[in-house]
Order: C-alpha cells, then structure tokens, then sequence
C-alpha cells in the first residue's frame, strides 16, 4: 500500500517533484509524516503546524528523531491553531456564506445516516474514502 509516508521516504519521487527540497510543508499528522518531511525540507524552508492527529490517542508520544534538521537547513517552523482566529469567525461568514448561497462557492459533505453508519463512516474519514466532510446524521 502507497501512502504519503512512503512517498516521502522514496528519494525518486522527492527529487521528481522537489528537486530542491520542500519549501513549505503543512502538518496536520505529526509522526512519521513529519520526520519524513524534515528530511526532505530545503533550506530555510516553512513547516506550518496546526495538529497532530498521529499522536492524539498514543499513551506515550512518538519523539521525532531527526530535529536537527531544523538547525542544519535552517527550517522556520510555527504552529498555530483555530482558536488563535476564532475571532475572525463572524466575518468569514459574512464573506463567505453569500458566495455559498449564490453558488460560487461549493462543499461537498458524506453524509451517513444513523448511528450505527458510524464506524465506517470513520473508516471511510482516514482512509481517503470519504469526501471533503463526513457527517453522521443521528435522529
């Protein structure tokens, strides 16, 4: 099975697509995906953080052991998340729900009915068998 760790762990694809390194990597999974990621960042290249999904339910968090990429290729690294913006939140939507309401601006959600729907609806979520939201109408 091919996933992304694999893909960038293959040194012919990076050099195919990043022939000079990566010079922005956005993590949401942390992990594996992340030391993958340092190893094939250029220099002075971005990592923004905003989650970490990969490690959220371990007992003990996976350390990630190549750091020193950091100091050796001079990576810029920030984290952030939502509720640094949760106040944008009222404006956003004056902006964008009139584009969703005349059409220019489209979601596509999953929606599984019942509770029992469920699992595989999560399933469905991490492995790429879903559309961009996953919703699981209870009634």
């Amino acid at each position: 099975m091919l996933n992304m760790y694999t893909i960038f762990c293959s040194v012919s694809i990076v050099d195919r697509y990043f022939p000079e390194g990566i010079d922005i990597y956005f993590d949401n999974v942390g992990g594996h995906m992340l030391e993958a990621a340092l190893l094939n960042m250029r220099r002075r290249g971005r990592i923004v953080v905003a989650g970490m999904i990969s490690q959220y339910e371990l007992d003990e968090p996976q350390g990630i052991k190549n750091l020193i990429n950091i100091i050796y290729k001079q990576i810029h690294v920030d984290a952030f998340t939502v509720y640094d913006y949760y106040h944008l939140y009222p404006k956003f939507l004056d902006t964008i729900l009139p584009y969703v309401r005349e059409g220019k601006i489209a979601y596509v959600e999953d929606i599984a009915i019942g509770i029992e729907s469920g699992p595989a609806a999560l399933e469905a979520m991490f492995t790429g068998k879903s559309a961009d939201e996953q919703v699981v109408l209870v009634c």
